[in-house]
C-alpha cells in the first residue's frame, strides 16, 4: 500500500511539473561576413532584440567568420559545431544561391533551417514611357525573341537579380534551352541599373525593391511586377508576378540556419524564440527602418522553402551553363 501511494504521489508530481522549455546558454550568432553587411546586420540586430526582450539569457556574441561569400562559415560549422544547441548562423537567399552552384563544401541537408525573418522584394521595372503595360507585355516580348529585350540589376550572369528575371522568363514559357540567349547587364547597385534604363541603355531592370523605390514613387519608372507572395503595403498598386499568371516569387531574404546534428529540443526552441521576435514591434521597426518586409517563415515550412529555393536555383543555373 505505502508503495503504491509513493508510486501515485510521483506521478502527481510528473504531471504537475512542466517541461522544461529549451533556453540556449552563452547564445553566439556566425555572421559569415565583415562588420558592416546584411550578414552581419542580421546577426547584431537580431542579438541585441534577443538581449531587449530576455528572449535569451545574457547577450548574444557575434562572431565575424569572413570567407567565400559565406563558405567558410558553413564548413567550421559542418565540421566543428554541427552540435552545438547555442550557435546559430546568419544566412540569406546568397547562401542558397552558392549551395544550389556547389560553391559551398556541403548540400542543404547539412543545416538545420530555422526561418527567415525579413526580405527584400524583386521587381520588374521599365522606364516610365516604356510600351509595356504590365509584366505578360514585356516578357511575352522576351519569349517571340530572348535576344530582343536587354535586362539590368545588380548582380552578375548568374547572380540573385539574374537569375530572378529569368525564373520570371521561364514562367512566362520561354524554353529553357533560351535562357542563356537573354541580354543581361550588370551594374554596381540597382540604382545605377535605374539610372541607365532612364538613359535608354536598357530595357528593364530586376533588382530589390527596397533599392530602387525613390524612382518608383518618383513616377520616373513603371514598376510592372513584384516577386512577392502578397502585394508590399508600401506599394499596394503594384501587383505580384503571381496575380499576372506568373507564379515566381524572388526575395532577397533574411534568416538562420543551425548546425545539422542538433537536436529536436533545440532546433524548435530556437524556431519558436524567432518566431517570437519577428512578433515584437522592436524587430518589425528595425526590419522596416532598413529597408526589409517582415516575413516569416519557420521550421518546417521553411526547411521546405530553402529546398524548393535551391532546386530552382540549380536547375536554372544549369541551363544557362553556370554550373554543368
Amino acid at each position: 500500500m505505502i508503495a503504491k501511494r509513493l508510486a501515485q504521489a510521483a506521478l502527481v508530481v510528473l504531471v504537475a511539473t512542466p517541461a522544461v522549455a529549451f533556453e540556449p546558454q552563452n547564445a553566439e550568432c556566425i555572421a559569415p561576413a565583415n562588420p558592416g553587411g546584411g550578414w552581419d546586420f542580421t546577426c547584431r540586430t537580431v542579438g541585441r532584440i534577443l538581449d531587449e526582450l530576455d528572449l535569451v539569457d545574457g547577450s548574444v556574441q557575434v562572431t565575424n567568420m569572413t570567407g567565400a561569400v559565406g563558405a567558410v562559415a558553413f564548413a567550421n560549422v559542418a565540421s566543428k559545431r554541427a552540435d552545438d544547441p547555442n550557435l546559430i548562423v546568419a544566412t540569406s537567399t546568397v547562401g542558397i544561391t552558392q549551395i544550389a552552384q556547389g560553391r559551398y563544401p556541403g548540400d542543404v541537408d547539412t543545416m538545420r533551417w530555422l526561418g527567415m525573418l525579413g526580405a527584400d522584394v524583386g521587381t520588374l521595372m521599365v522606364g516610365k514611357d516604356a510600351e509595356y503595360a504590365d509584366a505578360n507585355a514585356l516578357l511575352e516580348a522576351v519569349k517571340a525573341d530572348p535576344s530582343s529585350v536587354v535586362v539590368g540589376g545588380s548582380s552578375a550572369i548568374g547572380g540573385w537579380d539574374h537569375l530572378r528575371f529569368l525564373m520570371l522568363a521561364q514562367e512566362a514559357g520561354v524554353p529553357a534551352d533560351q535562357l542563356g540567349d537573354i541580354r543581361w547587364v550588370e551594374f554596381s547597385g540597382g540604382g545605377d541599373a535605374v539610372t541607365q534604363m532612364m538613359g535608354g541603355h536598357i530595357d528593364a531592370v530586376l533588382t530589390d525593391i527596397g533599392e530602387i523605390g525613390g524612382f518608383i514613387e518618383s513616377g520616373d519608372v513603371k514598376a510592372l511586377a513584384v516577386m512577392s507572395d502578397e502585394r508590399l503595403p508600401a506599394y499596394p498598386d503594384i501587383a505580384t508576378a503571381t496575380e499576372q499568371g506568373i507564379p515566381a516569387t524572388g526575395y532577397n531574404w533574411r534568416g538562420f540556419y543551425m548546425g545539422g546534428d542538433t537536436s529536436d529540443e533545440a532546433y524548435d526552441g530556437w524556431v519558436e524564440i524567432l518566431s517570437d521576435l519577428y512578433e515584437s514591434e522592436a524587430w518589425q521597426e528595425a526590419a522596416v527602418s532598413s529597408g526589409l518586409t517582415p516575413i516569416w517563415r519557420g521550421g518546417a515550412e521553411f526547411e521546405e522553402f530553402v529546398r524548393e529555393s535551391e532546386a530552382r536555383t540549380r536547375d536554372i543555373s544549369k541551363a544557362i551553363g553556370v554550373i554543368d
